[in-house]
């Protein structure tokens, strides 16, 4: 019998959280994806593992369809503007406007993401894109 998809979600995120790298992490979220393709935390989550290992047109499309998916997770909108700064695009200002809405309305999304800024840089600490990031909805 096969892992659910919220277990197997649950294990991968423990296995994040005690260290274990992206690389190893993405074909464990690519499954999740696949089982449960409107499932938008998992797309949130393969998005930032593509981040983490300089992936970033698949992060691109990862976190524009955890986007479409749940339009008011904050940490998918941060992942999609990181994506598209890592890509090259352009359009980040409404995303990060958006964004810069909840963490307003929300002192427990501000500290989510914060945590989730600190991860990352402390994961890819010259991560230009994040510093950014940082500074716009922070400083």
């Amino acid at each position: 019998m096969s892992e659910s998809v919220a277990s197997l979600y649950e294990s991968g995120l423990e296995r994040y959280k005690s260290g274990e790298s992206p690389e190893s992490l993405i074909p464990v979220f690519k499954e999740i994806c696949d089982r449960a393709k409107k499932n938008a935390a998992a797309w949130s989550s393969l998005a930032w593992l593509y981040l983490l290992t300089n992936k970033p047109n698949q992060a691109l499309k990862a976190a524009q369809k955890g986007v479409k998916l749940d339009k008011n997770a904050p940490q998918a909108r941060v992942n999609l503007v990181l994506a598209m700064l890592d890509a090259g695009q352009k359009g980040v200002r409404p995303h990060v406007e958006v964004i810069q809405q909840m963490i307003g309305v929300s002192s427990e999304v501000r500290q989510e993401l914060a945590e989730s800024i600190e991860d990352g840089l402390s994961r890819k600490p010259d991560w230009a894109s994040l510093q950014r990031v940082k500074a716009w909805l922070f400083e």
